[in-house]
């Protein structure tokens, strides 16, 4: 094994805690035997990053190493074997999983309140132009009586005497690798580190009741079908005092009689007289907004489009609005009276365009003739 720790790790002799640490993390994955297959050179490997990084991360060992060797700290060329020193197994648990039994921590603290989600029915007038909507549910609300300690009133939660405080309790085993360390949230506190010696006769020191709730939603103009509101903090609250947890809101938005949504567009379908379309019409039409002028030149065919700018949806996450788009669809009467048929028919022959005859009965006989 090379005598010099920080050529193990592969650090300056002015590396930081945090370097350190670093190196470990990385030489420990690359090496640690499960990830080898068990193979001899990378477990011996191993056992010579475990060793430099036993003494390099506690500050005390690391002084003596820096000014004796590894003699100063009884780490010889030969090194202990796996089971012969006592590395934080935290670490090594931070090497693979990135997070931290380790290290001095104090209680966990009340636990944080689950999240909900309800779900808002909007007409489109609303979602275009945005609304303030209550929301009834039943969720767990703050105990009014020991607001939310769960605590008796005029008494306080004390050190939980399962774990001392610390909100977990930890256990020891020998394996394989050495002194393993396995911690768990303390079942007597939840946790917390503080258990409740008189509970709330309310809420049996939960800290919280599931009551009916109405929750004010702030619509934002613009929203759409589908989408999905975050109300931070007014979900259930949590057990003991502990932060709320979060209220999503499901929108739905019902179908309009005369629009359609298209992003931030607005559609509607104009369905426009044929004597309308043919001579031109200045129209009143309605929008989210109220009436607008609308101007149909003469000669107007079906599926033309008309844009009306600024009334459509306000963009939900930006400025401006989007347009209402107007498509034509011309309508023909399917029923005439003999003066209008007249003045069609008439029409037809300034235009010379064949039409049926007026006599009665004749789409009868051009249907017989062909059955």
């Amino acid at each position: 094994m090379p005598n010099d720790f920080y050529e193990v790790l592969g650090v300056s002799r002015n590396a930081t805690d945090d370097e350190i640490r670093k190196a470990y993390r990385a030489l420990a994955r690359q090496y640690h035997p499960d990830a080898n297959d068990g193979d001899p050179s990378a477990e011996a490997r191993f056992k010579e990053i475990s060793v430099a990084y036993d003494t390099l991360r506690d500050p005390e060992k690391r002084r003596r190493y820096d000014m004796y060797g590894p003699e100063g700290v009884g780490a010889g060329a030969g090194g202990p074997g796996m089971g012969g020193f006592d590395f934080g197994v935290s670490d090594l648990f931070d090497a693979f999983f990135g997070g931290g039994f380790g290290g001095a921590r104090g209680p966990a603290g009340p636990a944080r309140g689950p999240d909900a989600e309800v779900h808002l029915v909007l007409d489109l007038e609303e979602a275009v132009f945005g609304a303030s909507k209550p929301v009834e549910l039943r969720m767990p609300v703050e105990c009014e009586r020991c607001s939310g300690t769960g605590c008796e009133p005029g008494t306080h939660p004390s050190t939980c005497r399962t774990c001392s405080g610390a909100g977990e309790v930890r256990t020891v085993r020998r394996t394989i690798l050495g002194q393993m360390m396995t911690a768990t949230p303390c079942s007597a506190c939840r946790g917390t580190g503080r258990e409740i010696l008189s509970p709330c006769r309310d809420c049996r020191g939960d800290g919280r009741l599931t009551l009916p709730a109405t929750v004010e939603v702030q619509v934002p103009a613009g929203i759409d079908d589908g989408q999905r509101l975050r109300l931070a903090g007014r979900g259930p609250a949590a057990p003991r005092g502990g932060e709320p947890g979060d209220l999503y809101v499901s929108i739905a938005v019902r179908p309009h009689p005369r629009f359609e949504r298209d992003g931030d567009d607005l559609l509607h379908v104009l369905r426009l007289p044929m004597t309308q379309a043919a001579l031109g019409a200045h129209l009143r039409i309605e929008t989210l907004d109220g009436e607008e002028d609308l101007l149909i030149p003469a000669g107007t065919q079906t599926g033309k489009t008309f844009r009306l700018r600024g009334r459509g949806v306000p963009a939900l996450r930006g400025r401006g609005r989007g347009d209402l788009i107007v498509t034509v669809e011309i309508v023909v009467p399917e029923k005439l009276s003999a003066e209008e048929a007249q003045l069609i028919r008439q029409l037809a022959e300034l235009r010379g365009e064949a039409v049926a005859p007026r006599e009665e009965g004749f789409f009868s006989r051009i249907k017989s003739a062909f059955q």
